[in-house]
Order: C-alpha cells, then structure tokens, then sequence
C-alpha cells in the first residue's frame, strides 16, 4: 500500500532555494503566475498544502516589465483611504512611475492564497526596480521564465 509523503517541518529549512529573476521584458501576469507558483512550491515534488515548502525569489529589473495592449492607459489601480471621497485612481503608466515594483508585486500578492500561507510565501519575494540586490550571499540560481 503507498502512503502519502507529508514534509515535515525540519525538512523545510533544508529545501529552500534562492532563485533569481531577471524581469526584464517579461509580461505582468505570466510572470507573476510562476512566481506564485514557486513561492507556494508547487513545483516540487514534496509540495504538502499545509507547509510551506516555497522557495526564495529574487526578481530584478521590475521597472522593465511588459504589458500588452493599451493596458499601461487603461489598466486602473485603486486606493481607498477610508474616508467618504477618499478613493484615488492611477493608470498603470503613473504606478509604475511613482513605484516600480508595486505592480508586479500586487500581481503576485493577489495569486497567493488569502491566508496565513500567503502571507508568509509573499515574504519570501525580493523585488527590485533595478539590476542590483543585496542577496549575492545567498547564492542565488538564476531562473529562466
């Protein structure tokens, strides 16, 4: 009879990788897709739902994303202050001016599960506008998406 593997906590720490993500000339979406997808760790074989066995991402270059179509004029990011008249709108042309790593990091954060899992996977994600990141440390393995 075959048994499910379930991971267990002291083998987490063991398992995790650091990745490298260059996002230059990437599309939003597709991206933040697999993004999600490691940083759950879906994509190993001892992927368990209930423990996090994501691994470590490291994406540079986050001001250089692409997007089709008109979307840089017409995709519409929100924030709502809470007060009466206090929603603001921005095109994604400004947010990505003002901040260039609040885009793709919003993509993500909402392909995550909405939960404590989430939450500890989407601080698992190093975003940076530029080519440079202080994580030489790690080691990380450069990763074609």
């Amino acid at each position: 009879m075959q048994r499910t593997y379930m991971v267990k906590k002291e083998e987490l720490e063991d398992e995790r990788e650091w990745y490298l993500i260059d996002a230059r000339g990437q599309r939003l979406g597709r991206l933040a897709a697999r993004i999600a997808t490691i940083l759950q760790g879906k994509h190993k074989p001892i992927y368990t739902p209930h423990a996090g066995v994501g691994d470590y991402i490291i994406v540079i270059n986050a001001e250089k994303i692409r997007v089709t179509g008109k979307k840089l004029d017409q995709k519409v990011y929100y924030r709502y202050s809470g007060y009466p008249g206090g929603l603001r709108t921005r095109p994604l042309r400004e947010v990505l001016e003002r901040n260039p790593t609040l885009p793709l990091k919003q993509a993500i954060l909402r392909m995550l599960p909405k939960n404590a899992q989430g939450r500890r996977a989407f601080r698992r994600l190093k975003v940076y506008p530029g080519p440079d990141h202080p994580h030489q440390a790690q080691n990380p393995i450069p990763l074609k998406v």
